[in-house]
């Protein structure tokens, strides 16, 4: 059977194309209703959802129409006997099998946040300057994934170290399932390597901490009491020079209850900053009350950042390897990991969560 074929067979097998019909049939009614928008929160809701569901379905439409063509034009390579428009046409089939197994594991997605944007924080661990160097060349990672996938990276709030790198810091990372595919890289991350900070050329292991939460939008409802929070204002960080702050603008905010803290400096109006770290808090928040729901709680953010809570180590001396500690992969070229290319790590990781999910189906209905 033509691989093609096969692999769009079973994406549309997964891919329940009438649901998703029937669904933005349902949203159609509700948009085109006179009193929609005496609720502007609702409206911009159904708005939302509508649009993203009818681009999953011409996604889908647009795919399949590419496969019909390349059927048609292997058809005609055939019976013309023309080797250069076979190979052009295995060619292009070879792409399109890619984009497939991207699209194939984003049918996985079932988490209800999974096609939001998302917070990503870095805290560097024990260690510091070479902790926040490491920090920073995360930071610098995730920027470069994220550009290289045409999302748009916000930073939120950065914390500078003393000498180099980073203490902290947050970035939004706004795109489509942005949360979907970074999810898992939540934990804590090893380096080991010569330290350029060490005058003895001594090898050091470095930790930091990567913690990833869903945007939040208005379908969600969040209580948050007041009287659990403590706002404080402060001068944020800069270069100094014309451009550095001369007021309070920056907030952080801290939810008593629960000990997050969340801290925003990315604009010069304080309203706006305080806005944009309570959507971060309900995003927080949120998060902390899914791990509970899937009672798979961690104490990674209240433990010191350091061995036992690794979930990737990046090693660059005496030899180059980057291995994921959770499903055993590995990777050598370690500087175009460091440079965004971790899509590998990323579906390995997925894929070895829907073997995980599918299993314990099978387990709980042996006779299906």
């Amino acid at each position: 059977m033509n691989p093609v074929r096969n692999l769009w067979s079973y994406c549309g097998g997964i891919f329940d194309i009438a649901h998703l019909q029937e669904q933005i049939a349902k949203l159609t009614v509700i948009s085109e209703s006179a009193d929609l928008w005496s609720d502007p929160s609702k409206a911009k809701v159904v708005m939302q959802q509508k649009s993203q569901l009818e681009a999953e379905l011409g996604r889908f439409n647009d795919a399949e129409s590419r496969l019909k063509d390349f059927i048609l034009m292997l058809e005609l390579a055939e019976e013309e006997n023309d080797v250069q428009l076979m190979a052009e046409v295995e060619t292009d089939i070879g792409a399109f099998c890619e984009q497939m197994s991207i699209y194939q594991l984003e049918c996985f997605f079932s988490d209800e946040m999974d096609n939001n944007s998302c917070f990503l924080e870095v805290h560097a661990g024990a260690g510091g300057t070479e902790a926040q160097d490491w920090a920073q060349m995360l930071l610098r990672m995730y920027y470069r994934w994220a550009e290289s996938h045409k999302y748009s990276v916000e930073l939120m709030e950065e914390s500078v170290g003393e000498e180099a790198g980073i203490k902290s810091a947050t970035i939004k990372i706004d795109g489509p399932k942005a949360y979907g595919w970074l999810k898992s890289e939540s934990g804590v991350h090893r380096l080991v390597r010569i330290s350029p900070f060490d005058a003895n050329a001594r090898r050091h292991t470095s930790f930091a901490s990567i913690g990833v939460y869903p945007v939040i939008d208005e379908s969600i409802n969040i209580e948050i009491s007041p009287s659990d929070l403590r706002i404080d204002t402060y001068r944020a960080s800069g270069a100094g020079g014309q451009h550095v702050n001369k007021t309070d603008s920056a907030v952080r905010i801290t939810h008593m209850p629960t000990g997050i803290v969340v801290q925003c400096q990315t604009d010069r109006s304080q309203h706006r900053n305080k806005a944009i770290a309570f959507d971060m808090l309900k995003s927080r928040l949120y998060e902390l009350e899914l791990r509970k729901k899937k009672q798979q709680i961690n104490n990674i953010e209240k433990s010191d950042i350091g061995w036992g809570y690794q979930i990737r180590s990046y090693v660059m001396q005496p030899y180059q390897m980057v291995k994921d500690l959770r499903t055993g992969f590995e990777k050598g070229n370690v500087a175009a990991v460091m440079d965004g290319d971790i899509d590998e790590f990323l579906r390995v990781g997925i894929s070895a969560k829907i073997a995980e999910m599918q299993h314990s189906v099978k387990d709980s209905f042996p006779d299906c």
